[in-house]
């Protein structure tokens, strides 16, 4: 696949919600979404903080048949939403779930205390379609995230809580995707400024677009 229509697939709805279609629709936790979508397949929650696990907005984008993945600290609230099938995942594991796979792969901070990696909250690596999009969740620069091989990356680059731009650079310049989209940053942390430091500091071998839709608290 030609690099530059790996972005066609990829919307950053605003600060680390991510919608990513294919033969599928899957969003990565759901924030602040606008209007009722209510076209999610599959939904992907990373972890348990308000600006990922949003019950509001799942229930925003789900639809009958919708399928649900938590961390298992987010199990049992998870659980009241009442979705027909639900799983948990924790890193390493491996899912086949609605016409696509989901490999689990650690997310955590290594110098912060605000995303433990005893609490086993993750990433997602999504293969559909034949595409591997790696979307990290909130970590700093880790040996799980660098061991991903995936065509498509999308990184958290706001700093605070996460990698901030130049970190998350140097982290995908080490997995070597073909592309890479910033995501958690204008919103709650970061600025705008920071996709276009991330951008500036990958190797020009990886194509960066902004697929940002929404910016601003």
């Amino acid at each position: 696949m030609d690099p530059e229509k790996l972005f066609d697939s990829v919307e950053v709805l605003y600060h680390s919600s991510i919608r990513i279609t294919g033969s599928k629709t899957v969003y990565f936790d759901p924030f602040r979404v606008e209007g009722e979508p209510a076209d999610a397949d599959l939904i992907l929650i990373t972890h348990d903080h308000f600006d990922h696990f949003s019950p509001a907005d799942i229930a925003k984008v789900r639809k009958a048949g919708t399928a649900l993945v938590t961390p298992a600290s987010t199990a049992e609230e998870a659980k009241r939403l009442g979705f027909p099938e639900f799983h948990t995942m924790a890193p390493g594991d491996r899912l086949e779930i609605a016409g696509v796979t989901l490999e689990a792969v650690a997310s955590y901070n290594t110098n912060k205390p605000n995303h433990p990696k005893k609490n086993n909250w993750v990433g997602y690596l999504l293969t559909m379609d034949g595409v591997r999009y790696y979307v990290a969740g909130d970590t700093d620069d880790t040996p799980e995230a660098r061991a991903v091989c995936c065509d498509l990356a999308l990184v958290p680059v706001g700093g605070t809580y996460t990698l901030d731009a130049a970190e998350a650079a140097r982290m995908v310049n080490a997995m070597a995707p073909k592309a890479a989209v910033p995501t958690h940053y204008a919103a709650i942390v970061g600025t705008v400024a920071d996709a276009g430091t991330f951008r500036a500091g990958l190797d020009p071998a990886i194509l960066c677009r902004e697929r940002m839709l929404r910016t601003g608290d």
